[in-house]
């Protein structure tokens, strides 16, 4: 597989309705063009504690946050290839180190330990799953996405996600997609990707339709809105049983 394994960049969300999709990506015709891969579905597996550790302080806000999810763009088989990902953010910018590995081999090391071989970024990932320890898949998350790549070759990726899906059973690439919904029905996850500024013609047009950049987490949000605000409410019931 030929792929990317080291990323630095900074990565600015924003929320749009189908509205300011379509009108964006007009904006982005002769400018922009979409990736080789099209229309995908994008698979991810979180792993953190029991207790929600590396969620919990993503959504404190801290200087310094990261998390571990193996990922993969499409439903695949124990020999398929799929990426085992750190994600770091300093200061707000974005420091990603993947592998690729058969499912099989990515998730036999997650769960038992069994490290595959002994790159920088192999070591680099065991040092996490060592430090954090009893870590543990516990969200399944999807997502459709369509990526985009300027024309002129300058320094900027822009992708826009949207049926975001989450649940915590059936943890596994090798499922089908389905579970709760993250955000609202007609609404879409803006991602500009750059190493540097945002381009003055995307600026304009952020101006314009009144967008500002959100701090939106995918699996945050789903922890928001389905595992913490149900933990709140079992203690609720509890207190008055």
């Amino acid at each position: 597989m030929d792929y990317q394994n080291v990323f630095k960049r900074y990565e600015i969300k924003y929320l749009l309705d189908d509205e300011q999709r379509q009108a964006l990506e007009k904006e982005m015709e002769g400018r922009l063009k979409i990736d080789g891969y099209g229309h995908t579905v994008i698979r991810n597996i979180y792993f953190d504690t029991d207790d929600y550790r590396l969620i919990r302080n993503s959504l404190d806000k801290p200087v310094y946050k990261e998390k571990l999810r193996i990922r993969s763009y499409k439903r695949v088989t124990g020999n398929d290839d799929v990426f085992v990902e750190i994600k770091k953010k300093y200061e707000s910018v974005v420091y990603k180190r993947r592998i690729a590995l058969p499912e099989k081999e990515a998730m036999r090391w997650m769960l038992e330990g069994k490290k595959p071989g002994d790159s920088q970024i192999e070591n680099e990932i065991e040092y996490f799953r060592r430090f954090y320890e009893g870590l543990k898949p516990k969200v399944f998350l999807s997502y459709e996405r369509e990526a985009f790549y300027p024309v002129d070759g300058s320094d900027i990726r822009i992708t826009l996600d949207s049926n975001i899906l989450a649940r915590k059973e059936g943890l596994s690439l090798r499922e089908s997609i389905y579970g709760a919904p993250v955000i609202g029905e007609g609404q879409n996850i803006l991602e500009v990707k750059v190493g540097n500024a945002m381009p003055m013609w995307l600026i304009g047009f952020l101006r314009k339709e009144g967008i500002s950049k959100t701090s939106i987490s995918k699996y945050g949000k789903y922890y928001e809105e389905y595992i913490a605000a149900r933990q709140a409410d079992v203690k609720e019931r509890l207190k008055y049983a």
